[in-house]
């Protein structure tokens, strides 16, 4: 490491720090959603009634996890949500600069609900852009999302850095997100993500950590 004083003496005319092929995460907060957020619960509990076993993804169904079909987003007691997702996905497609005669899609949404306890197991999502997640309930301890580097370069040959210092975001190779109700997220389909144990302490329906998920893809207008 250069000294101020190395520097000073003209060993260095400039230093600038360049950062490319970043890894982009949305945070969108749905503003007035409580409405919306009982409207979907009752759908989603009318849903796992009618289709008890569902489907078998990423979560783990001898824990409890229960994942719908993934077709939600062609349902009429979703349609508030949908729309929801449009305005995030214009407004994405505007900051990264996507042609104009292109829109993100949904090709398939889904519910999941975790009781505590389950989880869901890091995977990706295959054949679309990009990949999101909104929070209807998620109770205190209800498990993180994570999501992690998807150079496995870095993974397997990792710097030593300077004890009890924060590393630059840059150098890290995983970042969390405490669930929130009203919250979206949305992340490349390519970027691994995974989600902790339900920890909550609550009973009932009250503990269960509920979310609906969607892939995108752009069409053409």
């Amino acid at each position: 490491m250069l000294t101020k004083n190395e520097t000073d003496t003209g060993l260095m005319s400039s230093f600038v720090m360049k950062t490319y092929f970043p890894t982009v995460i949305f945070q969108i907060e749905v503003a007035n959603a409580d409405a919306l957020n009982t409207k979907l619960l009752e759908a989603i509990y009318a849903e796992r009634d009618r289709d008890q076993k569902g489907i078998a993804r990423s979560n783990y169904e001898e824990l409890g996890g229960w994942h719908s079909q993934p077709d939600l987003h062609k349902k009429k007691e979703y349609t508030e949500l949908v729309n929801h997702i449009r305005v995030a996905t214009e407004r994405m497609s505007s900051e990264l600069s996507y042609s104009a005669n292109h829109a993100m899609k949904i090709g398939t949404m889904w519910s999941i609900i975790n009781p505590p306890g389950s989880s869901n197991r890091a995977h990706v999502h295959p054949g679309c852009m990009w990949s999101g997640v909104y929070y209807i309930q998620a109770p205190k301890g209800a498990g993180d999302i994570e999501f992690i580097e998807p150079r496995t370069a870095h993974l397997m040959n990792q710097p030593k850095y300077r004890p009890n210092a924060k590393r630059p975001k840059e150098c890290w190779t995983k970042v969390r997100f405490t669930p929130k109700p009203d919250r979206m997220l949305l992340f490349p389909s390519w970027l691994y993500h995974g989600v902790d144990p339900n920890m909550s302490k609550e009973a009932g329906r009250a503990g269960h950590r509920i979310i609906i998920s969607f892939n995108l893809n752009q069409q053409k207008i």
